[in-house]
Parts: structure tokens; sequence; C-alpha cells
């Protein structure tokens, strides 16, 4: 890692059992804020799930000290760098989940699928016996995904439980399932196990991982983000561009929130189409009273 760079960003997560998740939330919060870092952290009672900006100094401290607390030990980092911080607040918030599902009777802890590491996904994904499954949201599979990667057309994760139906012609087969960092996964896994699934894998630590140690050979387009970066590229070896403009058609790999507060719609267009939009999905939505000033990303950051 390159400790000249400016900014890190850090993305992690952890199931392990928070007995005082509301006392450690604000423990946490003012953790943070005296560090200096910035970004969003969830805390329930099952674990912990978070992406957090600053200086690699500042990082590199907070995974030291996480680290230093037993429940979080062994807690595993996905490190990006970047040249400017990609949160303007930290937020440390309670939740029921870390990753909402609504599947709060699946515990991870005791039971998921098998962890599979970069080359050896790399090494099982195109066999013919096997079905690599994205269990991201649409929005997030339109801007790219795995070749021959199944897409679920999820608005939300927690629609997943009601794919089951469409997942039933692969219950033969074995059953990789990956996402953006692996937290996904690790319920979307344990759950296909309880549904009776016999052989399920997981991508440990999602696209992210597998970029850092395969060069994202195979993945098609850019890799939708929580924070102000939006997209990123992870393929080094054999990239492509999937997303079109929904304007023009040509390809683009930008991705866009409306600049109408009151429609914030999530689209793709290209940065010539959406100068001219002012960042809006519609004529409509141009006109609007509630149009935000275009910022040329498409990315607002909530007040």
């Amino acid at each position: 890692m390159n400790k000249k760079s400016k900014y890190l960003v850090l993305a992690f997560y952890f199931y392990t059992p928070v007995c005082d998740a509301e006392e450690f939330v604000i423990q946490h919060l003012n953790y943070c804020k005296m560090l200096g870092i910035t970004g969003r952290v969830y805390i329930a009672r099952e674990g912990i799930n978070g992406t957090i900006c600053g200086t690699p100094q500042q990082c590199y401290i907070y995974m030291d000290d996480l680290r230093s607390d037993a429940r979080f030990e062994t807690i595993s980092f996905k490190i990006s760098e970047f040249d400017h911080s990609t949160f303007n607040r930290m937020h440390v918030r309670l939740k029921k989940e870390i990753v909402f599902s609504g599947l709060e009777h699946v515990n991870p802890i005791r039971r998921t699928g098998i962890h599979l590491h970069g080359k050896e996904f790399q090494a099982m994904k195109d066999n013919k016996d096997v079905v690599v499954i994205d269990v991201r949201s649409n929005y997030e599979t339109r801007m790219g995904k795995f070749k021959n990667a199944v897409t679920l057309n999820m608005e939300t994760f927690r629609e997943f439980p009601s794919k089951l139906a469409e997942l039933e012609q692969y219950r033969d087969k074995k059953v990789i399932t990956y996402c953006t960092g692996g937290i996904k996964c690790e319920k979307a896994s344990a759950y296909l196990l309880e549904q009776g699934f016999k052989e399920v894998f997981q991508l440990y630590d999602g696209i992210i991982g597998y970029a850092k140690e395969t060069g994202g050979k195979d993945f098609d387009g850019v890799l939708y983000v929580f924070d102000g970066r939006v997209t990123l590229p992870v393929n080094e070896i054999n990239p492509v561009v999937i997303s079109i403009c929904i304007k023009c058609n040509n390809p683009t790999p930008r991705s866009l929130n409306c600049a109408n507060v009151e429609c914030n719609e999530q689209f793709t267009m290209c940065e010539s189409c959406a100068t001219e939009m002012q960042g809006c999905c519609s004529e409509a939505c141009l006109l609007a009273p509630g149009k935000r000033v275009y910022n040329g990303t498409g990315f607002y950051a909530r007040l």
C-alpha cells in the first residue's frame, strides 16, 4: 500500500456478537469524530459494517484500534486509494441488521457458504456444474457484473428471499454468490443452505477483493459503490462497458442520481447528455422546482 496516498477508503464488515450495541454506537461515533475520519458505519447486535475515509495515518490507526477489540481482532479491511475524501460527514448508526435483508433469523456465524478467494473463484466460475449468482440490486448489476452471471431484478437486497423460485433450477449445481464486498453473500449463502441447497460458495471479500487479487478479469462494466466515487473500474485485463446512456444509447460507465430531489432516480447517462440535461433523467425533472444544481457527478450527499 502506498502510504503517500492522500486518502484511503476502508470497506469492512464482521459478524460477531455485540451485546452492548447501543452503547458501542455512541462510543464509536465519538471515537471516529476524535480521529477525524468520515464515512458510514452500521452496528447491530450481530456485528459491524462500514465504509470510512481518511488519511493513511488515520486509517491505519482506525484498523489497529478496531482489531485491538477482541470482538473484531480478525476483521478484514478492503483498502482503496483515492485523491480526495469520499464522504463529508461521519455517521454511526444502530441497526437491526448490518445489511438489511429481513433475514434476522439467519446467523452467518453458525453457517454460511464456503469462502472462495479470488483465484479459487476464477478457477471455478466457468465450470459446467457451477452457477454464479449476483445478489446485488439492479442499479448495481446494470453497471457491471461477471460474465455469464445470473442477475436478479431486485430493487433492494431484502427482495432476495422472494427470488427463491427463480433459483430452484440451480438446486443441483454448485452455487457461488457474489456481491460488492462480501457482506450480502454471508446471509444470501446461509439462506440458500437453509433452503436445502447443498453446495453453496461465496466470493470472499466480493468484487473488490477479487479485483485486488486477479486484476478483475471477466468482470464486465464498472463497480457501483456507495460513496462519492459512485463507480470504480475494476477490470485491468479485459474490460468492457455494458451500461448504456438512457438518452443517446451510447455506452457509458457513468451512474447518476437525478438532480431533481423529488425524483432522485438512479440512471446511467454519458457526460455530454448529463451536461445538456443538467443532471436530470427527464425533461419533466429538468423543469421541476426541486432541481438541484448539477455538480458534474450526479452524487449528492445527504444533508
